[in-house]
């Protein structure tokens, strides 16, 4: 049974081994994660304990399968990350479509996120639900000392209006 439900500040622990281990398997293409692992999981570890009001977490038959954020509560999704273990369940497409029905109801037009541009697994995910990228932008990494991409992806909820000339009849 899949429940999809808001975080409890008491699962902390939880959240962030789910994102780390769904970190680590997006980061594979990146390359030298190891040296990350650790300045990553404290990173996850303040972010859940801190933001857990922000989160929307899955489940299915009670075990924690993963969870999203929207630090801000806008139509930006922060965080989205599924458990390696539940990954090809149809958990990340049910936990999407709650994601955006959060940010629709609150009146917003679109989703957006962001990714790192060799996390084709992510890339494909959100195409596939109707994300187009919107951005690319190129910044070093000083844990990585590299040039990373980052890519933007946005997702409208409302056609957008055709633009014509003139005066409609």
């Amino acid at each position: 049974m899949i429940t999809i439900r808001s975080a409890r500040q008491d699962e902390a622990a939880i959240l962030a081994d789910v994102g780390l281990r769904a970190w680590e398997k997006a980061m594979i293409p990146v390359g030298e994660t190891k040296a990350m692992v650790e300045n990553a999981r404290l990173a996850f570890w303040n972010f859940v304990s801190s933001e857990w009001l922000t989160i929307t977490v899955i489940e299915q038959n009670g075990d924690v399968a993963g969870w999203a954020a929207r630090e801000n509560l806008d139509e930006d999704i922060t965080d989205f990350w599924i458990d390696p273990v539940f990954q090809g369940q149809g958990l990340g497409t049910a936990l999407l479509a709650a994601v955006e029905g959060e940010i629709r109801h609150l009146g917003f037009e679109k989703a957006t996120l962001e990714t790192h541009a060799m996390n084709r697994e992510g890339l494909h995910f959100f195409e596939k639900h109707g994300y187009s990228v919107h951005w690319l932008t190129v910044a070093y990494n000083p844990k990585l000392d590299r040039d990373i991409q980052t890519v933007g992806l946005a997702k409208a909820f409302v056609a957008p209006e055709p633009v014509g000339y003139g005066q409609e009849f």
